[in-house]
């Protein structure tokens, strides 16, 4: 009984997603880590990773010992860059980590091509991009594997959480084998409390399960929200001299986060804006740093998009429950700031 809502949810979010296996997790960090030891991922190996991404996408390559590779993202879509991922290849890299930023896609028929012929695997981190489509597959349905993330700010939500998706089922099986301690009840020496190798543990609960059932149920519901959030964003700033999440042609951006990128032309000062939220009770946060510009890492400036856009980047209040009347006072301010100063 103490899985049933686990295998529940597991089974509604695999015909959600279109794969064939999914795997829930206490968090998307840890579904990547079972991901890439699943991959056959070692220390040593070189892992290419988009500069722009919130650092769990990475920490689970530092894990294992292997070498994330920074490359810089597309000035559309902050996503990672086809052309910079072949220039970044070695005989050491043996798979790219790809991340769908704020709902936004990356070239997947792209990326898939360069990692075939490289003979590299490709992990698809769309912890931001549940419910984002591309050519009419979901996103985290294309790559060796894909991963997401349910935590709190997410678009559905189990409090903390995360699944690990895949068509590949040797993957699929290493990675419950993983994910129990190593122990792997298909081994001919099986006994009860008895491990051929050792493993983790990034199980989700029975009772976050339950409410990840509740979630996926109504997932188009909550995904519509986001869409008509966006909407009125991109209605209210039209005038203002900006980037909002793009949106190619055949793609569905789920619009996780609303996110603002100011034009350059514009002496924008992120930190007073951020002061001026807070005096007027609306939240607010930044574009994510540079990776590489953090201070375990080594700079790479030559990842020009990344350190060009980060301090001009804002993400915007999409909460289910807010209002247009809310939307309306936020992008009120961002007018008044942009034209003010303050």
């Amino acid at each position: 009984k103490c899985y049933d809502y686990i295998n529940k949810f597991q089974n509604e979010f695999a015909k959600y997603q279109g794969t064939k296996f999914a795997l829930a997790t206490s968090s998307c960090t840890g579904a990547i880590h079972l991901a890439l030891m699943a991959l056959g991922i070692k220390a040593g190996d070189e892992v290419i990773v988009p500069d722009i991404t919130w650092i769990a996408s990475v920490e689970p390559v530092l894990y294992i010992g292997a070498k994330p590779v920074f490359v810089d993202v597309l000035e559309n879509t902050w996503c990672i860059d086809p052309e910079k991922i072949k220039k970044a290849i070695t005989p050491k890299t043996k798979a790219i980590i790809v991340v769908h930023l704020y709902g936004n896609l990356c070239e997947m028929d792209e990326i898939m091509a360069i990692a075939k012929k490289n003979n590299s695997v490709v992990l698809e981190d769309a912890a931001e991009g549940l419910g984002s489509e591309y050519k009419r597959k979901k996103a985290g349905s294309i790559g060796d594997a894909g991963v997401f993330s349910f935590h709190g700010t997410k678009t559905m939500t189990t409090g903390e959480g995360g699944m690990l998706v895949t068509n590949n089922e040797a993957l699929f099986e290493k990675a419950k084998v993983l994910n129990d301690h190593g122990r792997n009840p298909k081994d001919p020496d099986n006994k009860m409390f008895w491990m051929r190798n050792y493993g983790y543990k990034y199980k989700i609960s029975n009772l976050q399960a339950a409410l990840g059932c509740a979630q996926i149920s109504r997932i188009e519901e909550l995904i519509n929200k986001k869409r008509e959030i966006f909407g009125w964003y991109q209605n209210l700033l039209a005038d203002i001299p900006c980037q909002l999440n793009y949106e190619a042609k055949e793609t569905k951006n789920s619009y996780w986060l609303p996110t603002v990128v100011v034009d350059e032309s514009l002496n924008f000062n992120r930190d007073s804006f951020f002061t001026l939220c807070k005096k007027n009770g609306i939240d607010s946060r930044p574009f994510f740093f540079p990776l590489s510009s953090l201070p375990m890492f080594e700079d790479k400036k030559e990842n020009k998009v990344s350190y060009n856009i980060n301090g001009r980047g804002i993400n915007l209040p999409s909460y289910h429950d807010i209002n247009f009347e809310e939307v309306k006072l936020v992008c009120l301010n961002i007018e008044k700031f942009l034209k003010n100063g303050k």
